[in-house]
Order: structure tokens, then C-alpha cells, then sequence
């Protein structure tokens, strides 16, 4: 889980976060082949989210050389902020948006891996916007 120190969103939002997706209905059909480790970094703080079947297993702050992910998205905390605020301006409501029309919001890694699994990941990426602004 991500280490107790208030970085972006924090420990108690990745918590709900976990939580929402693991208990998601849709994402329990969807999601039954997307089992892979991707990466999401705000600003300089990555973490690794392991997923088995649509589930994440686990969410590892810093991850080492280690724990390969196979895609990963990176912006800056003020991308991920308007993305995860309760009325996103245009292009910040939707990650497809984002990766076509917000430069700062980056697909690393393998391109085709991410899109394979588009379905299961976009509900993934919906189920984050849902879970709204850290209140930490």
C-alpha cells in the first residue's frame, strides 16, 4: 500500500480506491482476463498496481526493478487533480480524452498490452474519477 507520508492522492483515497474496484459488478465480468501489473506515477511518486482479474491484488509505492509493469500513465499532480475533481474542465473527464489531447498525460510501456485490456481499464479509470478528490 502506499507509504503513510500525505504524497498525492494518499493512503486513505488508494485505500477507497482498492475497495470501489474490487467491489465493482461490472468490472468482475469485464475485468476476468485483465490480470497484469501497470503503473500510475503523479509527478514523481509511481506506483504499481498488481491486478488478477480485474481485482488489484496489491498497489506498491515505489516499486524496484523487481516489479516489472508492463504500461504505466504519468502526469502531473495537477492533471490528475482536475482529473479526479468532482466537475473536470473539458478533456479531464475521460482518460481516452486525456491521452489524445492533454499532453502531459503519458501512456509509457506497451502501447498494445494497455489497449488489449481498454474495456476493463477504462471502467478501472471511471471507478477512479467516482471515487473523487483525496480528502486527506
Amino acid at each position: 500500500m502506499a507509504k503513510p507520508d500525505n504524497k498525492y492522492p494518499g493512503d486513505s483515497w488508494f485505500a477507497r480506491y482498492r475497495e470501489r474496484v474490487n467491489a465493482d459488478q461490472e468490472l468482475s465480468v469485464i475485468g476476468n482476463w485483465f490480470t497484469t501489473t501497470f503503473s500510475l506515477t503523479f509527478d514523481r511518486d509511481r506506483y504499481a498496481f498488481q491486478i488478477e482479474k480485474g481485482q488489484i491484488s496489491n498497489i506498491i509505492h515505489s516499486p524496484k526493478l523487481v516489479v516489472r509493469t508492463v504500461f504505466g500513465f504519468r502526469a502531473p499532480i495537477a492533471v490528475w487533480q482536475k482529473f479526479l475533481s468532482p466537475h473536470p474542465p473539458p478533456l479531464f473527464h475521460d482518460f481516452f480524452a486525456m491521452l489524445m489531447r492533454v499532453p502531459e498525460f503519458e501512456l509509457e510501456g506497451d502501447s498494445l498490452a494497455a489497449m488489449q485490456n481498454a474495456r476493463a481499464l477504462h471502467r478501472m479509470m471511471n471507478i477512479m474519477r467516482e471515487t473523487g478528490a483525496p480528502i486527506d
